[in-house]
């Protein structure tokens, strides 16, 4: 009398590209039998894929890396495009796989309640895992059961649950079967750009896939973490983790980033904390979008229903372009279109410029962030820039209405964010490196700058965008 073999099981990646720490791939393994490894490439209009054309050019290189990776312990990665339930049903049938092993991906939950029901049809179960976050959303809630609104007693919360999952390490050996169904090939995705090649300097600065991530984890835990709470509004100085599109794209967890900081000496404490924040800033961004599915495209707060924006798409390609005239707003925007990234405080500098100084629809500037920025994150995106437009949950309040100039005096003092960022304005004077507009005509001359026509004078005056901001508010409160 011979046992029963176990059956094949389907391990289906996601937002979970990393073999480190990752729940479904071991309870697939422990399920005894052979692991049948696939990324399913979904349709567009479904937007569940890569968010933008900047996380398309990450994804393309993290997929490649995550199949040499699967290869060196003895699997594979199957690529297979398609609508997930046929995907999935058919590699079963093929395979005489009985169940389907995923982490959750929670900006996703409708789309997955629909496929588990496709599946069941079929006799194929499906077993989802918590490996996203920190905790799992709707774990930590008010005394009343709520929902936190305002992240910081969300965070006392938080730390009152205690510290998340102990993380576990990578296998060392992947069960295959004999023999795998046939895969796309990567290449024929077209998920890099050709012509133009406009991300041809993205690999200077980033190595998706696994092993970057946990590269950029040990620089971060080893030099910048212990200036971190001083130094991550400093734009020209390298002390945030940058680890921000390895989380977008899973291939590191939140929790292996939070255990990461552990045993570290007493004096960087405050810098732990301040870090660890913003991972907790993320589940809270997660928390709401699993409360409210339309954050990406509805203000939170229904006032904002009657604002009245305005837009001017001359305006709306300067601010794009880094083109409007104010140095650290271009700076910022300059080194999105550069890198696929933009230091966080810049972020909020460029957002409120386009929401009150332009007065143009937080969702505008939420699309282009979703399609330029390689670490764009469905809930956080939103998230922030409804925080910024005053319109989201815990949101800063719209009558805030960062002044442009006094903003890069603040964060780039000595201005080596924008002369790195904006060079035509390499050679300009500390007084003015921020408003070139005030300088006098033999201090731009000096600096080889002609405004209007080597650098933009500015698009809007602020203080007359500010003043028209502030009445369009008072028409809703």
């Amino acid at each position: 009398m011979s046992l029963e073999k176990p059956a094949p099981a389907i391990l289906w990646f996601r937002k979970d590209l990393r073999l480190d720490d990752n729940p479904a791939l071991h309870a697939a393994i422990e399920a005894g039998g052979p692991v049948i490894p696939v990324y399913i490439r979904e349709p567009a209009r479904l937007n569940i894929g890569p968010l933008g054309a900047a996380q398309a050019w990450w994804l393309h290189h993290s997929l490649a890396a995550l199949q040499a990776s699967l290869k060196s312990l003895g699997g594979d990665l199957i690529l297979i495009s398609g609508k997930a339930e046929d995907v999935l049903t058919d590699l079963a049938r093929k395979t005489n796989a009985k169940t389907v092993f995923v982490n959750h991906a929670y900006e996703r939950t409708l789309f997955d309640r629909g496929i588990a029901i496709e599946l069941k049809k079929h006799d194929i179960a499906i077993r989802a895992f918590h490996g996203q976050l920190l905790h799992e959303p709707k774990s930590i809630r008010t005394g009343a059961g709520s929902a936190f609104k305002v992240f910081t007693p969300f965070w006392n919360a938080l730390q009152k649950v205690g510290e998340p999952q102990e993380p576990t390490d990578a296998p060392t050996k992947i069960p295959s079967p004999e023999h795998l169904p046939p895969s796309e090939n990567l290449d024929h995705w077209a998920l890099l750009p050709k012509k133009p090649d406009w991300a041809v300097d993205f690999g200077r600065m980033w190595t998706p896939g696994e092993a970057g991530a946990q590269e950029k984890l040990r620089n971060f835990v080893d030099r910048e973490l212990h200036d971190y709470r001083r130094g991550r509004d400093l734009p020209s100085v390298e002390a945030t983790s940058l680890l921000s599109p390895h989380l977008a794209h899973g291939e590191v967890s939140a929790a292996r980033i939070w255990h990461a900081v552990r045993g570290l000496p007493t004096r960087a404490s405050e810098d732990i904390a301040h870090f660890r924040r913003e991972l907790a800033w993320r589940d809270f961004c997660y928390n709401l979008l699993t409360e409210f599915p339309e954050l990406h495209d509805r203000n939170w707060d229904d006032r904002f229903d009657g604002f009245k924006w305005e837009y001017d798409p001359k305006e709306f390609h300067a601010w794009t372009m880094g083109l409007t005239g104010y140095p650290i707003v271009d700076a910022g925007m300059r080194q999105l279109w550069r890198t696929g990234f933009m230091h966080n405080r810049i972020r909020m500098i460029t957002a409120s410029f386009l929401v009150k100084d332009l007065m143009i629809d937080w969702r505008k500037g939420e699309r282009w962030f979703r399609d330029t920025l390689v670490d764009a994150d469905p809930a956080n995106n939103c998230a922030n820039w409804q925080w910024v437009a005053g319109s989201g949950a815990d949101a800063s309040p719209f009558f805030r209405i960062f002044n442009p100039v006094l903003q890069g005096e603040k964060f780039d003092p000595d201005g080596d964010y924008v002369r790195e960022h904006v060079p035509e304005l390499a050679r300009l004077d500390r007084k003015y490196v921020h408003k070139p507009f005030e300088a006098p005509e033999h201090v731009l001359e000096k600096a080889g700058i002609e405004l209007g026509k080597t650098y933009p004078k500015p698009i809007v005056d602020h203080a007359f965008a500010r003043d028209r901001a502030l009445a369009a508010y008072r028409d809703i409160r």
